[in-house]
């Protein structure tokens, strides 16, 4: 019986999901990633006036951007000032989170109803394994696979029911050529794979497109003489490894052959959980104390929001700080007993904070969360603790007011 494996991959997600809130912005490039400066102003007629890249200044970057916006070369990462060189009229809109979980959550129940063996690949995509649907083993006609086909379209349409949103699909015999495949045909994709169509198929294709062969390796293939899948596949497993080491040069010869054994995995524990944000501009521990001191506060909450959504508490506080001249450094303390508070992570934070030097100028703050179970009944707080829950108005606005910084 053969294994069907499939990808699913929501389309320029956050961005879809915006473009059902302002259905007047359909076929207008759409950029994602401004703040809450950036939401749209309704005049005194009622319509929306949309914020336009061009008028953009800061450090922000792309989190995603419609396919209208693709097509005049942003992507996400990209930082917002270059875009605006070349997509000046693009509509800029603010990141809506709450929003984004909230339609990935539609998605993924509505796949679970035809399809309920899932793998959580992140707010947009998931694995999913056909190979016992009911229906897709069947011969449709003569296309061996009509039976799966007719089970990936099922789920494409309770998908877009759901949610009003498109998705593409992707559907071979592993995870690895399931991901490759569901990028194919965007947006709005259903691509099929058979095992024996991988030579006349994907082996045309340029490496770079396995997934997992990232622009370093890429490059460097490229400098060696290979360029395409085929091309990969066809050198020598001992020049690989002599090129890329052992255990990376025999995947990338697995991986040109579209060998992978991994299952699809139902259920995994989150190793941490973290948010961060990177400034407009660059903030001063000093200068900008109460400000930076309001955003750490906010990005504690969060995080503590996460764990209490999620049902996980954590031993482990981290920071991440990024400096003016890019250089980053992390921060971690770990307590006695497990935590999802937000003003325990405040204060265990707070400490991290105190062992590095806040002269230079930040780019970025985060705080994570790791050493992770889930949350159940917790053992009395003890005397020690009691100054960890200090009401969050009397906590150090950022670093120590004695820290001389």
């Amino acid at each position: 019986m053969p294994r069907y494996i499939a990808h699913l991959d929501m389309d320029a997600f956050y961005a879809s999901v915006e473009l059902l809130r302002y259905p007047e912005l359909r076929g207008r490039p759409v950029v994602i990633g401004g703040g809450r400066r950036h939401q749209p102003k309704v005049g005194a007629d009622g319509t929306r006036r949309f914020a336009l890249l061009r008028d953009y200044v800061g450090r922000g970057v792309i989190t995603t951007a419609t396919y209208e916006a693709r097509a005049l070369g942003v992507h996400s990462g990209m930082g917002l000032m270059k875009a605006a060189a070349l997509a000046p009229d693009a509509v800029l809109l603010p990141t809506d989170f709450d929003a984004y979980r909230h339609y990935s959550r539609l998605f993924k129940a509505a796949v679970a109803e035809i399809a309920p063996v899932i793998e959580d690949r992140g707010i947009d995509e998931i694995y999913i394994d056909l190979t016992d649907v009911p229906g897709a083993q069947e011969v449709v006609g003569h296309d061996p696979m009509g039976g799966v086909r007719a089970v990936a379209l099922a789920i494409k349409n309770n998908v877009k029911q759901a949610t009003g949103l498109s998705c593409s699909i992707g559907v071979a015999p592993n995870k690895l050529l399931a991901k490759l495949c569901s990028d194919l045909d965007k947006p709005d994709g259903l691509t099929l794979l058979r095992a024996e169509e991988l030579t006349t198929r994907l082996w045309p294709l340029p490496a770079k497109r396995i997934h997992g062969i990232g622009p370093k390796t890429s490059e460097k293939l490229l400098a060696l003489g290979i360029r395409t899948i085929g091309e990969l596949a066809a050198a020598d497993p001992a020049w690989l490894a002599q090129h890329f080491g052992p255990r990376h040069g025999a995947w990338l010869h697995e991986a040109a052959h579209g060998r992978d054994e991994r299952p699809v995995v139902t259920h995994s524990e989150p190793v941490s959980m973290s948010r961060e944000t990177t400034f407009e501009r660059d903030l001063h521990a000093r200068h900008d104390r109460e400000l930076l001191g309001r955003i750490f506060t906010r990005l504690c909450q969060q995080v503590a929001d996460d764990l209490a959504r999620k049902g996980y508490v954590g031993r482990t506080i981290g920071i991440k700080l990024r400096f003016d001249d890019f250089k980053t450094v992390t921060r971690d303390h770990t307590l006695e007993q497990y935590t999802a508070d937000a003003q325990v992570i405040r204060h265990a934070a707070g400490q991290c904070l105190k062992r590095v030097d806040l002269q230079r100028r930040l780019r970025l703050l985060g705080v994570r969360v790791g050493s992770l179970r889930k949350a159940g009944p917790l053992p009395p707080i003890t005397a020690p603790q009691v100054q960890a829950l200090r009401p969050a108005s009397t906590l150090p606005l950022f670093g120590d007011p004695d820290d001389g910084v």
